[in-house]
């Protein structure tokens, strides 16, 4: 497949590895795929629901209805990337997902936020994750785990940066204007941010594979030595070993999880009594310790087996959840929320390298298209449970107890998901 003409002209003269470039541009489009992520969005969960009235089960039911939307495209989507690489998906998400975020400051009813925010969500949860992954694992062989640990990083960054960026902005035009303004201004930052950071790299700078420029994944320093060798499975093979099903169980359990808590953090903090401000930061400091996480985690020694790291992170997330539940104070909310970020950072990192290692890049869209449905109708059911057990009990105990039990039952299949016999 012919590359776009940037990356013809510079790779002869680069004195360096081309995947290095492709991966600068998968880590900002990762930092501007967080526009719609749920730690950004429940930034605006308290003001939006008081301005218009809403209940918590409504604003959760746009995350969850998104949810639903990516799982019935993303087994299209994976297959597209297989064949015709990440740049076209990527740059179509980045531009979708800001014009719908600049978009959502003109909220005026619930079916302008569903129409709105469904989309932009739909967007994160699909082309998105397969876009990213699709091109990284197609670059990085050898050294996937420090590539995917860097892109991560990135993707966190956006988790750190874009609330902060969010409560600024209505912060600012809050100290202008009364009423409603400042929450549309927060979303008007958020969008234009994501324009901004992600579009140009990807359009001037992906490619789809390098074979398509006459090189081979990973080549290293003397240009000698050879990629290693991968499995090789097609889509029907991966779906008839227990590892894919054992991967998408620890999937289905822990993103209930990850959506459901990261939503409603921010309004569980200030029903416990902790000021908006502190619970932004609150926010921004799980999220870093999910970059730092995610970061560490790919310089650990290979041989290591990623299960058994897949098991830490679900017990950090367990302990965290758990730990969220009594929090009084910003400061005793910081550590449950850093390892609850830990060990969303770990399985963030952790699950894409984990399904490349099992299955191989040469169907890796068409096969993780298929786990991603799962995955996101798993996010989908999260904060809808969490916004519906609120709305019952009035407080978010119960959901926080369903989901530290959910955590500790993925540490299990994780430790069972032992990696199949390769086929080549």
């Amino acid at each position: 497949m012919q590359a776009p003409p940037l990356p013809r002209f510079l790779i002869p003269r680069l004195p360096f590895f081309y995947g290095w470039v492709v991966l600068g541009c998968i880590c900002l489009a990762g930092f501007a795929r967080q526009g719609p992520a749920v730690a950004v969005l429940s930034i605006f969960v308290v003001p939006m629901t008081d301005a218009f009235g809403w209940s918590r089960t409504e604003m959760s039911g746009a995350v969850s209805l998104g949810g639903v939307l990516a799982a019935i495209i993303s087994p299209m989507i994976g297959p597209f990337v297989d064949r015709r690489g990440a740049r076209l998906v990527l740059c179509l998400a980045v531009a979708g997902i800001g014009i719908a975020c600049m978009a959502l400051s003109l909220t005026q009813s619930l079916l302008v936020f569903y129409l709105l925010f469904c989309f932009a969500r739909m967007t994160w949860a699909g082309p998105f994750d397969l876009g990213l992954y699709g091109a990284l694992n197609n670059w990085f062989v050898a050294r996937r785990a420090i590539a995917t640990s860097i892109a991560t990083l990135a993707q966190m960054s956006g988790l750190v940066a874009l609330p902060l960026i969010a409560q600024f902005a209505m912060s600012q035009m809050g100290g202008q204007a009364e009423g409603r303004a400042d929450w549309r201004a927060g979303w008007i930052a958020v969008g234009a941010t994501v324009l901004i950071v992600g579009f140009v790299p990807c359009w001037l700078l992906l490619v789809r594979r390098p074979e398509d420029v006459g090189l081979q994944p990973d080549r290293l320093a003397d240009g000698r030595s050879p990629p290693p060798l991968e499995p090789r499975w097609s889509r029907a093979e991966a779906m008839r070993t227990p590892a894919f099903w054992l991967l998408s169980l620890y999937t289905v359990l822990v993103f209930p999880v990850q959506a459901g808590v990261s939503l409603h953090q921010a309004p569980h903090l200030i029903e416990r009594g902790i000021p908006p401000i502190q619970a932004a930061t609150v926010i921004a400091f799980f999220s870093a310790m999910s970059a730092a996480a995610s970061f560490g985690i790919g310089f650990l020694p290979r041989r290591w087996p990623v299960r058994f790291l897949m098991a830490a992170s679900a017990a950090c997330l367990s302990v965290g959840t758990f730990g969220l539940i009594n929090v009084s104070s910003a400061e005793t909310a910081l550590l449950p929320a850093g390892l609850f970020g830990m060990g969303i950072g770990g399985i963030m990192m952790l699950l894409p390298m984990a399904w490349a290692d099992y299955f191989g890049r040469e169907s890796y869209g068409a096969i993780r298209g298929v786990a991603l449905s799962m995955q996101v109708l798993a996010q989908a059911a999260g904060p809808l449970g969490s916004g519906m057990l609120r709305d019952w009990s009035g407080t978010y105990t119960d959901s926080l107890i369903v989901f530290g039990i959910l955590a500790a039952f993925a540490v299990l299949a994780a430790l069972l998901a032992q990696r199949p016999n390769a086929s080549t």
